[in-house]
């Protein structure tokens, strides 16, 4: 029973499992200010919920409730909320200023210039001639909600490994979602904000990789990869922004970068997903050998920041990445692949013998013939202990909790003989269960050079794309992340690596993700067209292919065109006649910037 407008504020507020302390069960005031000052949609709908709450926090301004953070923020850490409390500080050493931690505070984020900007464009070679335009938040919102509506997609094809068919439509699930693998030409900021409505809270994962802005040498380099350093955070951000608006609560981010702006792109992301929903970062040694001319460090690596939209609900499958640790899963049953492990445990044998024996040190009961395990004393049944070499150990459960498993599963476990004799107790240890994903990966499945430009290579049969991600990278990374019927998206799609990783994981595990690619380049597009439905085709002809074969096509789409239009007329143009024609169109048609004087233009034509 809520006595009081404390206990029914504090009530509704454990109902957030990220304001909840795992140990006390208690509301932690720092992590309920710091999602309050990011003004977070799901605790302002929370408050909004009860009507005296929405009136002591909120002002009603001409039928419009406005937030009142300040007011808000100052009860949270008034001394009468959560009064309970021993101490008013978290467990946390953290520093403050007038008794606020810098977190509370906001104060101390990643600032840059254009940060409150939208960048309106920049992927293209062209892009590096031209001064970029950015949007002020503030000062241009009519031309950033012009530039993100929505825009028409058009002149859809869908490819199969028979050809290429007409689209009338969509082929969509029970619940109305598209279920198709789906490439789109464009820009990827334009085209998130077009594809947001149909496929918004539906990615399980989204896969990048992001120009890296190196500043790398024009001949190699399709790709815009010579920002300045405050252009590619607002670039970033753009797109970060409305990135997570796709994720499933329960899914993941995974980000590819060097180390130039590894740094600053985690504390950009970790200001966009939350930094308590940062999972690690991922060394991959794509080169082992080195680069050959560095003058400093010789680069073997590059790194994937993993980031959930949610700790508290995504998950990672249990998964063998590494092939030698895989083949040691050598039975089977109906349950999938196992191996046998020994029950006995000698981890931490010193701490539990001298603290609880008697629950991890006791006999299992073995029937002569093998085939019976118990921990009810049988007569002429094995008497078997946790002792390897005369040394006491333990089994790897307490005793309760081993003889439930017994009854409620006694084929997970078996009694074998040694070669001298003795008999020994083993656990179904299975592949499912996976084992922890280290945050360092090195082999030839990472490599670039044979999983990347090689396989491209193989595919196309010439090299027609510099530096494509290696295949395996992005297989592993589904492996872990995603699986069934799960969605995964790639706006920087360069040669199409995401795609081909997807449908060669649903290939060997015959389930049926879902690709989104977006790219704008008419080089990349070209080799993405040509490598994917060449993959469908090679997989088209091998036999026994499971379920997969339902998403053995792709509809390609593109932005329409519009403003871009008007540029290819200009750059045909011929005449000053029709260059002035071209002007009036655009007068009276196409979105101009705000900073476009067109009564000037006119006098001085």
């Amino acid at each position: 029973m809520v006595n009081n407008f404390n206990d029914k504020l504090t009530a509704l507020l454990k109902k957030d499992l990220r304001f909840v302390d795992d140990e006390s069960g208690e509301l932690i005031r720092s992590e309920i200010i710091n999602e309050a000052l990011k003004i977070d949609k799901k605790l302002i709908e929370a408050l909004l919920s009860e009507k005296d709450i929405k009136e002591k926090f909120f002002s009603e301004i001409k039928e419009h409730w406005v937030f009142e953070i300040n007011k808000f923020i100052d009860f949270i850490q008034d001394k009468n909320f959560l009064s309970d409390s021993y101490t008013k500080f978290k467990q946390n050493i953290r520093l403050t200023i007038d008794g606020k931690t810098l977190k509370e505070r906001g104060e101390v984020v990643l600032v840059w210039p254009f940060k409150d900007c939208v960048l309106e464009g920049g992927m293209t070679k062209e892009d590096e001639k031209r001064n970029e335009i950015f949007f002020n938040e503030i000062l241009a919102q009519d031309e950033i909600d012009r530039l993100l509506d929505a825009k028409v997609l058009t002149n859809f094809k869908r490819f199969t490994a028979k050809g290429e068919e007409k689209v009338t439509d969509f082929k969509r699930d029970k619940d109305g979602i598209i279920r198709e693998n789906l490439i789109i030409k464009g820009n990827n900021l334009l085209a998130l904000h077009s594809l947001r409505k149909e496929f918004q809270g539906k990615v399980k994962l989204i896969y990048i990789d992001p120009p890296y802005n190196t500043g790398g040498a024009t001949e190699i380099f399709t790709y815009n990869n010579n920002f300045k350093h405050s252009t590619w955070l607002t670039f970033m951000k753009n797109r970060l922004e409305v990135a997570k608006d796709f994720l499933k609560e329960d899914g993941f981010i995974a980000i590819t970068i060097d180390h130039v702006e590894l740094f600053y792109l985690g504390a950009l992301s970790d200001e966009v997903f939350g930094r308590e929903n940062r999972l690690g970062i991922v060394s991959v040694v794509i080169r082992p050998q080195g680069r050959q001319f560095a003058k400093y460090f010789s680069t073997t690596t590059e790194y994937m920041l993993v980031y959930a939209k949610n700790t508290n609900l995504a998950e990672f499958r249990g998964v063998v990445l590494d092939e030698e640790r895989k083949a040691e899963y050598e039975e089977e049953d109906e349950a999938g692949k196992f191996k046998y492990e020994p029950l006995m445990y000698s981890r931490f044998v010193e701490e539990k013998l001298s603290k609880a024996e008697e629950k991890y040190f006791y006999p299992i009961y073995v029937s002569k013939d093998l085939k019976e395990l118990t921990l009810d004393k049988k007569t002429g049944y094995y008497e078997v202990w946790p002792i390897n070499k005369k040394r006491k150990i333990c089994w790897r459960m307490q005793k309760e909790s081993f003889k439930q498993l017994l009854e409620e599963k006694p084929s997970e476990y078996k009694a074998l003989k040694d070669d001298e004799g003795n008999v020994q107790v083993f656990e179904k240890y299975r592949e499912s269960e996976g084992t922890k994903i280290k945050t360092h990966w090195i082999g030839k499945r990472y490599n670039a050079t044979t999983s990347g430009t090689g396989v491209l290579k193989s595919i196309l049969g010439e090299k027609i794309f510099s530096y494509p991600k290696a295949l395996y990278a992005v297989v592993d990374t589904l492996k872990i992340m995603t699986s069934k019927e799960d969605i995964i998206m790639d706006f920087f799609a360069g040669s199409g690596t995401t795609a081909h990783a997807t449908l060669e994981l649903n290939k060997e595990d015959g389930e049926n993700r879902q690709f989104i690619l977006v790219e704008q380049l008419d080089s990349h597009m070209d080799v993405i067209l040509k490598r994917i439905r060449k993959v469908m085709e090679l997989n088209g002809k091998e036999e026994n292919l499971n379920t997969f074969n339902k998403k053995e096509h792709f509809v390609y789409g593109e932005l329409l065109k519009f403003n871009e239009e008007a540029v290819d007329k200009i750059e045909s143009v011929k005449s000053a006649d029709n260059l002035l024609k071209i002007w009036k169109e655009m007068v009276e048609h196409y979105f101009l910037n705000y900073d476009v004087d067109i009564k000037r233009f006119n006098d001085n034509k």
